[in-house]
């Protein structure tokens, strides 16, 4: 019974460890859903370095307790799965939204984002934000855009003073 106690506990600290880690959390009922869906699933995450695991609900709801997340014993009924955002606090929330476009038996549950829970709402309106890479490539378009037009000023700025005309 020990060995028994031991392995739960060892399982409650890499939850924990999860979700102290993770950008983002989102939980998702997947009843319904047959072996090659959730493996097409799987493989969706594994693409875009999210983690994804069925975990037993009361050793989630220890973990979460004992690193500050409180309310989620509601949420916690049922075949619930927890895809972790490790490096990206969006991806696991946009596959998820992309994911049950296609298949109405994935359901959302709840997220969890710095701490916070949120709502289906919540979990649907951060699945709209912009990858990262998407932002990124956003701020250095703005940027460059910024800048050839300084570049141009400057041009016409050197023109004018040649006596060339602009």
């Amino acid at each position: 019974m020990s060995n028994n106690l031991e392995l739960k506990k060892a399982t409650v600290a890499q939850i924990k460890e999860k979700l102290t880690t993770a950008q983002s959390v989102v939980l998702v009922d997947y009843r319904g859903l047959n072996v090659a869906e959730v493996t097409e699933l799987r493989k969706q995450f594994r693409a875009a370095g999210v983690e994804y695991a069925v975990l037993k609900n009361s050793l989630v709801g220890i973990a979460a307790k004992e690193v500050g997340i409180e309310g989620l014993d509601s949420i916690l009924e049922g075949p619930t799965a927890l895809a972790f955002g490790m490096t990206d606090a969006v991806a696991p929330a946009k596959i998820i939204a992309e994911f049950a476009k296609k298949n109405d038996k994935l359901k959302v549950k709840a997220g969890i984002l710095d701490g916070a829970i949120l709502d289906v709402a919540g979990v649907e309106k951060l699945s709209a934000i912009p990858s990262r890479e998407v932002l990124i490539a956003k701020v250095m378009g703005s940027m460059m855009s910024a800048v050839s037009k300084f570049v141009y000023v400057l041009e016409a700025i050197r023109k004018q003073k040649a006596g060339e005309e602009a």
